[in-house]
């Protein structure tokens, strides 16, 4: 989104208390309203084992911004060529990923790193590998605009979807009567992003719900591999609370991930970022729900399995610099190593409805 530099006709500050109205060039100058929904205000209900959705005051969902963001979400027409939606490289069937070490965008380009997954995205509190967005809002403005995965700018969206009546319309039910602007645009995709929610897992009913036969003999071993600090130690940032599971403690951590054959970082994550010295090569600890349904893993795509996941934490991560105090050789046993991963799998949650593309003929993806 373009940045504006709004200035006053003043060039001196007033030390008296200045009382009158605007002048018509500072009237002029004020930054157009922030758009806001308008719609019926829907609850976005939690399954056991999450929270409450956080929720922005200024975009509260409604169920005509959910279903717009939706529409949005699988529309082609938001690249420059017609050919990639955000759902392209964030697709239900493939647990919100793409199945691909990077992504695929247009005319033939390759992302850098694999794509986040969407689902339970409302709870980071920071968006993308490095962090560089602070909302699921500003996250929508991104992959637009960026030449390698969709190509578009979000003036050519606006122009597209304004000479579009049907959009019009539901832009006006959504929004309120006026053209289509881009925040309209990532309000919407954020509200329908924040219905993609998946709890309910095995290990929720065993957890919190206190179904004890919810959980396998090994997955239940496999837990207690993954809580132990002289294990797994995987809870020190995949976190497990008293009430609920994010399975991520939302921070940055270098785990030596992605280094080259002379031991360099090859991509210096939340640095570029935040240009801070010890954020070189740190990335955002990704939820473990669902987290057999998004391979391959890391945020290169490097690991194919989840087996290999875990043999990487178990040598340590990879050595350099900046590697993460609490990353460190682990000593599993074969059966300890089976077990985690047979609780890693219990990790798979519900899929609520109402996820899928609303044009497709099949059936919406199943609970």
């Amino acid at each position: 989104m373009s940045h504006r530099v709004f200035m006053t006709s003043l060039g001196i500050l007033c030390l008296l208390g200045c009382s009158s109205a605007p002048t018509r060039q500072e009237q002029a100058a004020s930054p157009p309203a922030a758009p806001k929904p308008i719609g019926h205000v829907v609850e976005i209900k939690t399954p056991l084992g999450l929270p409450a959705v956080p929720i922005p005051a200024g975009n509260p969902p409604t169920a005509e911004t959910i279903a717009l963001g939706r529409k949005l979400y699988y529309d082609n027409r938001l690249s420059v060529d017609n050919t990639i939606s955000c759902a392209s490289c964030h697709h239900p069937l493939v647990g919100f990923s793409d199945g691909k070490p990077v992504s695929d965008g247009v005319k033939g380009g390759k992302g850098t790193r694999n794509a986040p997954v969407v689902m339970n995205a409302a709870y980071s509190t920071l968006q993308f590998w490095d962090g560089r967005a602070a909302s699921l809002e500003k996250q929508a403005e991104g992959p637009v605009a960026n030449p390698i995965e969709m190509g578009m700018t979000h003036e050519g969206v606006v122009q597209r979807l304004n000479s579009d009546a049907e959009y019009k319309a539901e832009f006006a039910k959504a929004f309120g009567p006026g053209p289509i602007t881009y925040d309209m645009v990532a309000m919407a995709i954020a509200s329908f992003e924040r219905t993609a929610i998946s709890a309910n897992s095995p290990f929720d009913r065993y957890f919190y719900g206190g179904d004890k036969k919810a959980l396998s003999a090994s997955a239940i071993r496999g837990l207690e591999v993954f809580r132990n600090p002289a294990k797994g130690n995987c809870a020190v940032c995949h976190t497990i609370e008293e009430k609920f599971a994010l399975f991520t403690d939302n921070k940055f951590h270098n785990l030596g991930v992605g280094l080259n054959n002379k031991g360099e970082l090859t991509d210096l994550g939340r640095f570029d970022a935040t240009k801070a010295g010890a954020d070189r090569g740190a990335f955002k600890t990704p939820s473990l729900r669902n987290i057999a349904l998004s391979a391959p893993y890391m945020h290169d795509g490097s690991h194919k399995t989840l087996k290999e996941v875990v043999d990487f934490y178990i040598g340590g991560g990879s050595s350099n610099d900046h590697l993460d105090k609490d990353i460190k050789p682990l000593t599993l046993n074969k059966q300890e190593r089976e077990d985690l991963l047979a609780f890693l799998g219990a990790l798979t949650g519900e899929i609520p409805p109402g996820l899928d593309d609303p044009k497709s003929k099949k059936a919406e993806v199943a609970r």
